[in-house]
């Protein structure tokens, strides 16, 4: 079937996660996605596990075509120029000041292309005492409060993997369909800013807002006892989590499956308001009992108490879960060069329907002449680009 976005034209200019990720998103949905990548290496993600093709950058580039392009040269801001003036949506992650450098200023994109959605992806913002500092997924995650919420302030260890890198992507992508869905009306263009750190903020509202409200302290157990959410180890040293929320049917069903309704008169935990204020007294509680069966048969006595659990997969363990073997979430396909590709469908159907055909993320370069072609370049032209190294 056909991309709801098909007919929309991406030009991107990242590297990394949050870039990388907006523009995955909108190809995913239909856009045709030019990658302008550094011919020196291109963007560095490639090579976080050896040679130009490694997992992390397979993860955020499925459905682009690579054009490598020396954005320094004048050739090569020329060739960029005309791709922007054909474009709909411009996205990039560089630091401030980087494509004011680069001769992509503002006002310079305006002028090229009144239509065109500029999405600028940045750490803290485009103005401010934070806005030329560096940022990745760590710092974001500090600065934004959420790490505080993970973290043991006794013995701190940063762990998991990236948050703040894949909302911010989430974030650019849905301010560029907005934008898009504005144009229709205006026929101009826009600027779209968003930044790593209010990315995360606004993702994770709750803390801050009850913080505010009911002055309550926030920590890394704040959330999960409020939620009356658990992780307990079993007889076979596996792993069973359970999250009952707020509805006492569910406190009530697990106290079945565990056979101990004693607990429920328990001067400590006979109302939610206790369960929440005791909570790690009850969660060492609770413990006792799981750690006398194995997983599997906690399982079953969840599942007819219709508690709200699952086991705690590894991601091998992943794969092979029935549910996500139903719902085909995994796929491969093949590159013509790099063999066998692994990646996870998008995850939005249409009627039933994914969006579309996948297409392994290109190697450094794999579709400049073919994108250079298209601009009416002959092959000429391109060899002796080639052999100024401007693409």
């Amino acid at each position: 079937m056909a991309g709801v976005l098909e007919g929309v034209r991406v030009i991107e200019l990242t590297t990394m996660i949050t870039g990388p990720l907006a523009g995955m998103l909108l190809a995913d949905l239909g856009a045709s996605v030019i990658k302008i990548e550094n011919p020196e290496g291109g963007d560095p993600f490639r090579y976080f596990r050896g040679g130009l093709y490694g997992g992390h950058f397979i993860s955020y580039n499925r459905n682009k075509r690579s054009l490598t392009l020396d954005l320094r040269s004048a050739k090569g801001k020329e060739i960029a120029f005309d791709l922007l003036r054909q474009a709909d949506v411009l996205i990039d992650n560089f630091r401030n000041g980087v494509l004011d450098r680069l001769g992509l200023s503002d006002k310079v994109l305006s002028e090229l292309n009144p239509r065109l959605i500029h999405a600028s992806i940045t750490g803290f913002g485009r103005d401010g005492p934070y806005a030329n500092r560096p940022s990745y997924d760590a710092v974001a995650q500090a600065l934004s409060g959420v790490m505080s919420q993970f973290l043991d302030p006794q013995a701190p260890k940063v762990a998991g993997p990236t948050v703040c890198d894949n909302i911010t992507g989430f974030y650019a992508a849905y301010g560029i369909l907005g934008a898009l869905h504005e144009r229709e009306r205006t026929g101009k263009g826009k600027r779209v800013e968003t930044s790593m750190m209010e990315a995360t903020i606004a993702f994770a509202p709750d803390a801050f807002i009850n913080h505010k409200r009911y002055n309550i302290p926030i920590g890394p157990l704040t959330r999960v006892a409020a939620s009356q959410s658990y992780a307990f180890r079993c007889q076979d040293e596996r792993l069973v989590a359970i999250h009952m929320s707020s509805q006492l049917k569910f406190w009530e069903g697990l106290l079945k499956a565990l056979e101990r309704p004693e607990l429920n008169t328990h001067p400590d935990y006979d109302t939610r308001e206790k369960r929440i204020a005791n909570y790690q007294a009850l969660t060492v509680e609770l413990g006792k009992t799981f750690a006398t069966r194995p997983r599997a048969e906690w399982v079953q006595r969840l599942e007819a108490q219709d508690v709200p659990y699952a086991p705690v997969h590894n991601v091998s363990e992943v794969f092979d879960d029935p549910q996500v073997q139903h719902l085909g979430t995994f796929y491969q396909v093949q590159h013509p060069k790099e063999g066998e590709v692994w990646g996870i469908n998008s995850p939005v159907f249409f009627d039933g329907k994914r969006p579309g055909e996948i297409h392994p993320p290109p190697v450094l370069g794999e579709h400049t002449e073919q994108i250079l072609g298209e601009l009416g370049l002959g092959s000429e032209q391109i060899a002796e680009l080639k052999a100024k190294k401007v693409v």
